[in-house]
């Protein structure tokens, strides 16, 4: 799989993050890992091979379908 960079949160410093790749099926994305409990018990429960990341609405951006209205 060869991953296409996106782009990064324009108000990162040097650590990059959050940042998002396109893989060709999904979009791949690092981002803050929420730990706050009473936002995770909103969420309900998330598997234990899956984690809930929080990335800012500015990161759209980076989004295609976002923009184009698909």
């Amino acid at each position: 799989m060869t991953m296409k960079f996106l782009g990064k949160d324009p108000n990162s410093k040097k650590t990059g993050s959050p940042s998002v790749w396109d893989d060709g099926d999904s979009y791949v994305i690092q981002g803050w890992r929420i730990t706050d409990q009473r936002v995770l018990a909103e969420i309900g429960e998330v598997p234990a091979h899956e984690t809930v990341l929080r990335i800012p609405k500015r990161m759209m951006q980076f989004f295609p379908e976002a923009g184009s209205g698909c």
